[in-house]
């Protein structure tokens, strides 16, 4: 994968596709550009998708976390993301974000809005923020230091690839006999390259999305975020919950919210066919979507 000098930083990217057409895809916390790998494969050719490892994250630059992780922030992550589109000279383009990838897109909105058209979000952290959980930081801890307690962690991110009895704490998660094996090794791909991980991004990220919740400062600019939205939430999703999505639903200028009820966290390598479909579909590259079998189907509950 191609690496750029975005600002102060080199960025490491995925490059798919060619064309006019570009989407600029942002993964989410402890991930990768590897997390669009099942899905990218089903786009069509003529649709480019940019897909940047976050500062601290896959092969792209892993600064020193200051000591108020400030360097780590969703405004510095939208930064690097504006330098990126800067070097690669792309003037305008459409969005997708995937978990935290989705605030740092509406951090990118407020900066540039002129830059954007469609914004497609998979399970997002909103515009408000995310108040961590309590011990998160030293949940975090334990799986930076034990690659079998990551594995865990990340289970319950992407819940429909597992045994359901297997996801319970002190369990080792088994996989379903329905996960192929093309999911299962890049699950195992995932897991591994958390190993990798800056700092700034075990701690940085929890230390500034608790940050947005508790000042709200991206929130009160929401009336500004007047681009078309899609909003993706599974209904299983252990690590976002339903009602940010419904108010952030609510309260955009212009969004719809989907929710999908047979989808964890992750339908991007829990469902990689039928993100395909909707992600094109949203986006109107004019390429027929995949066929996707009946209980997939996209349905409200």
């Amino acid at each position: 994968m191609p690496r750029i000098k975005a600002g102060n930083i080199r960025i490491n990217y995925v490059d798919h596709g060619s064309g006019d057409h570009v989407v600029l895809a942002v993964h989410g916390n402890l991930g990768c550009a590897d997390w669009l790998g099942l899905v990218l494969p089903l786009l069509a050719p003529t649709m480019r998708v940019i897909a940047p490892d976050w500062r601290g994250c896959g092969d792209s630059d892993k600064p020193e976390p200051a000591d108020d992780y400030s360097n780590y922030s969703m405004a510095t992550h939208a930064s690097d993301m504006l330098h990126l589109l800067d070097a690669l000279g792309i003037e305008r383009c459409d969005l997708y974000g995937h978990a935290t990838g989705g605030i740092i897109c509406s951090q990118m909105l407020v900066a540039d809005p002129a830059r954007f058209r469609k914004v497609l979000m998979l399970d997002p952290v909103t515009p408000f923020g995310l108040q961590p959980p309590k011990d998160q930081i030293g949940a975090f801890a334990r799986m930076k230091a034990d690659r079998d307690l990551a594995f865990a962690g990340l289970a319950t991110a992407a819940p429909t690839l597992f045994r359901p009895e297997t996801l319970v704490a002190g369990n080792a998660p088994e996989f379903a006999t329905t996960t192929s094996a093309v999911q299962r090794r890049l699950f195992k791909r995932l897991v591994d390259m958390t190993r990798a991980l800056s700092d700034g991004i075990w701690f940085g990220t929890p230390h500034a999305l608790g940050r947005e919740w508790d000042t709200q400062s991206l929130a009160r600019r929401i009336d500004g975020m007047t681009h078309e939205h899609l909003v993706l939430y599974g209904k299983l999703d252990y690590w976002i919950p339903r009602e940010h999505v419904e108010r952030m639903a609510r309260e955009l200028p212009r969004c719809s919210l989907e929710v999908f009820p047979y989808v964890g966290h992750s339908m991007c390598i829990e469902n990689p066919l039928l993100l395909a479909r909707v992600f094109s579909e949203f986006f109107a590259n004019g390429t027929p979507a995949p066929a996707v079998p009946g209980p997939l189907q996209r349905a409200l509950p």
